[in-house]
């Protein structure tokens, strides 16, 4: 029954197109006997491959398998003892053995192929066999000088021979004695020996052998006394050289006949990469996927496409799109029952249904959605088209009852069963009576079946029994034509009478026909096409409710992006304020300290003083209370471990815990060391942990350095100045220190105003000021730091 599906269900025309796309004999013969495998895990491996062949092509092109030959009849005649291979033949082996060389370093090291790559491993490159027929066969299947020492010599003595024959004979053409005796100056071979043509009336003049005549007999082809000897040892030569010859090519026939096994071994698993290399492009050429294997036999191919449909016959991709159906039988429902008009798709459904689960059992990529399900089913039954007998009087109605009784005897549970206009060829009532029984004898079986019927009965037989689904193919009614989508849940109506008026059946007789029917019957058909109607507004409805839906959502996300935006440039803004703010306090600080100092040596009163400096914290302590707390993005951790790195928002930098203190956490950051609060901490999701070798290293260094609380900027430039500065500072504050000292120098004061406007700016420096004449005056600046 097997090979009647495939036939039915064209499974050869896949293979035929599969085919050609290899690139070998041997892939070639393995693709045009592909079959469905039996094993589970055959399949998946297959597929699998298929998916990694699809990945390799898009980035490094087709496998390198062209060079694989067919050696089978060459290593056969091998087992014969006393049997050699002849040139050409000895050029497919070494074929063959570069291309095995040239797969195996394609897919030696490729991590998006890793089952063929372990495949391709097995690939015995035999590099010295390839080296020996490579230095004895040319390209063009001659054997060459360097075939062997003796060859070589042979070869190189019959050329000198042949030199010097030629020159004698030259001399003979040009002498003066015999100028009237040669017909022409001309050397030629008769029977492997140089002759002259030499004139029939004077053959007496040149003393010599005859070895042939023209066809007129004025011309004799003589061999001269003068080479007569030569032309002997040429000919012995050429025997030697015959005989090394044919020892270079068995004792290389010897080296295949030795290496045959690995060679054959090579050929299949070449062969196999081709097939699934052209898989591959088979799978690219039509947007095909390797479905999800269910472990239930069921039916959930989403945008599903004939792959015949896709492809003209050489293999070139059809230019006019094809409609893509879902095909669903799943887990509760066992039956399907198509219905709808003819030329509405109902057969090219089914027939897809039936090639698509012989594609995948035979680990090919299917042309549908990749959220797409199938089920593995054992056997795959196909009662399709008509198959009368004329010579066994059998009718249409009996070819189809003979192949329904071969699909009982032999449907289980593991079968999926297809059968096109069940029921018909005979009384409507009685086929679909017998329709009915024959579908609940498969429903006992288990089987899955999917059919296609005209007939009210089967229809309503959908419709009342658990487990069998109705699906119409929808029929457009504004253009007349078939839309082949299906609408499952509703029966389909087969709009017989539009059909007729399509194809141009009068009006007279469609009225007539519309007469015969009965008020229940066209009343029934008018409710088949409203449902048909409404079912396709509301697909029309649910299409572009989703639509709304995704464009709600991008919206949504659009308004959520934007206020992430407007808060970051806001905090972005409060921040520059902020620390603008800060500035102008400290220098509004700096004159006020100015001022004091001034009141103190002028002994203004010493309440005055106190109210001033009252007045300054309260605006410093009024900016510190307005300033905006840093932008978080995560949330405080929970719990934390040692090793764990945590986000340190108001450094906008990551750090790692290296001891726990309770509700805080002692971190290492740079290098450096500072104690926070959880609260002030953000946890990464997922969570994430130094490598210990690296940062332990790092932090042991830094604590064996420790921190030297003056830093020397004498000789440097401004702007090596300036990055030195806000490290220091950073170290200062990170080690907790109050007040540092930073050496410049006088100069030109350039150095000094740099470091000063810095300071002036940092929003961590407390006060700033020239250190006393004792420790060097206005070449050194005395930072106090504000307390964390």
């Amino acid at each position: 029954m097997i090979e009647a599906t495939l036939r039915v269900l064209e499974y050869d025309k896949v293979t035929a197109l599969l085919a050609g796309f290899t690139a070998s004999a041997p892939g070639k013969e393995r693709a045009q006997a592909l079959a469905p495998l039996a094993d589970r895990h055959e399949v998946a491996e297959a597929l699998a491959e298929v998916s990694e062949v699809v990945a390799l092509l898009a980035g490094q092109g087709r496998p390198p398998v062209g060079g694989c030959r067919d050696l089978r009849d060459a290593l056969g005649r091998l087992r014969a003892e006393g049997t050699f291979l002849l040139p050409e033949v000895l050029l497919d082996v070494l074929s063959s053995i570069e291309a095995a060389r040239d797969c195996r370093n394609y897919f030696a090291g490729r991590e998006q192929a890793p089952r063929l790559a372990e495949r391709s491993a097995a690939l015995e490159p035999l590099r010295e066999l390839q080296r020996e027929i490579r230095q004895s066969i040319g390209a063009r299947g001659e054997l060459l000088d360097s075939a062997s020492f003796e060859l070589g010599d042979l070869r190189q003595q019959v050329r000198q021979l042949r030199s010097r024959i030629k020159r004698s004979l030259e001399d003979l053409l040009g002498s003066e004695r015999l100028a009237g005796a040669f017909q022409e100056r001309l050397i030629t071979e008769r029977n492997g020996r140089y002759v002259v043509p030499v004139r029939a009336d004077h053959r007496g003049k040149v003393k010599g052998f005859i070895h042939d005549e023209s066809a007129s007999g004025q011309t004799l082809f003589v061999e001269p006394v003068s080479v007569l000897e030569w032309n002997n040892q040429l000919q012995s030569l050429q025997r030697e050289e015959k005989r090394e010859e044919e020892r270079i090519l068995r004792r290389l026939s010897s080296l295949v006949r030795r290496e045959s096994s690995a060679l054959q071994r090579n050929q299949e698993i070449l062969a196999h990469l081709d097939l699934r290399a052209a898989a591959g492009h088979l799978s690219r050429g039509c947007d095909a996927v390797a479905p999800r294997l269910a472990e239930t036999p069921l039916l959930e191919l989403r945008e599903a496409r004939h792959p015949l449909l896709l492809f003209h016959p050489d293999g070139s991709r059809r230019q006019q799109p094809v409609t893509a159906v879902d095909l669903l039988l799943g887990e509760d429902a066992d039956t399907l029952v198509i219905s709808g008009p003819n030329t509405g798709g109902k057969t090219v459904a089914l027939k897809t249904i039936g090639l698509l689960a012989l594609m995948v059992r035979s680990g090919l990529h299917i042309p549908c959605h990749p959220d797409s399900r199938i089920g593995l089913f054992g056997q795959v039954f196909a009662d399709i088209g008509d198959e009368q007998s004329i010579e066994e009087n059998l009718s249409t109605f009996s070819g189809h009852l003979r192949r329904i009784g071969r699909i009982l005897e032999e449907a289980d549970g593991d079968s999926l069963v297809l059968m096109d206009e069940v029921g018909t060829g005979t009384d409507p009532a009685e086929g679909g009576a017998l329709a009915m029984a024959v579908l609940d004898s498969l429903r006992r079986r288990g089987a899955r079946t999917v059919v296609t019927t005209h007939l009210n009965l089967v229809k309503g037989y959908a419709h009342m029994q658990q487990g069998v689904e109705n699906a119409a193919v929808e029929f457009d009614r504004t253009t007349l034509a078939p839309t082949y989508r299906l609408h499952y849940g509703i029966p389909g109506a087969s709009n017989a009478f539009t059909i007729a008026r399509r194809l141009g059946i009068a009006e007279e007789v469609l009225e007539r026909a519309a007469g015969y029917l009965g008020q229940g019957e066209r009343e029934g058909l008018e409710l088949l096409e409203e449902l048909n109607r409404l079912r396709k507004d509301l697909d029309r409805d649910l299409v572009d409710a989703a639509s709304l839906k995704r464009r709600a959502e991008q919206e949504r996300q659009k308004r959520r992006l934007l206020l992430q935006e407007l808060e970051e440039q806001k905090r972005s803004i409060l921040d520059k304020a902020t620390r603008r703010g800060e500035q102008l306090v400290r220098e509004a600080e700096q004159r006020l300290k100015t001022v004091l100092k001034e009141a103190r040596d002028e002994q203004v009163d010493a309440r005055d003083q106190a109210r001033l400096s009252a007045e300054l914290r309260g605006v410093r302590e009024d900016l510190s209370r307005q300033r905006p707390e840093p932008l978080r993005k995560g949330k405080s951790p929970a719990e934390v471990q040692i090793g764990e790195l945590l986000r340190v928002p108001a450094l906008n930098s990551e750090a790692e815990v290296i001891r726990l203190c309770g509700d805080e956490v002692e971190l290492s950051i740079q290098g450096k060391k500072l104690r926070l609060p959880l609260a002030q901490l953000e946890a990464f999701v997922p969570r994430r942990f130094a490598k210990r070798g690296t940062v332990g290293q790092v932090r042991s260094r830094i604590e064996r350095q420790g921190f030297t609380p003056k830093l020397m900027l004498v000789g440097k430039r401004a702007e090596d100045a300036l990055l030195l500065l806000d490290r220091f500072v950073d170290d200062a504050l990170l080690h907790h220190q109050r007040q540092v000292e930073v050496v410049h120098g006088a100069g030109e004061g350039i150095l000094r105003r740099t470091v000063r406007d810095f300071l002036a700016a940092h929003r961590e420096v407390k006060a700033f000021h020239a250190a006393d004449l004792a420790q060097g005056g206005d070449n050194v600046t005395i930072i106090e730091l504000r307390e964390g």
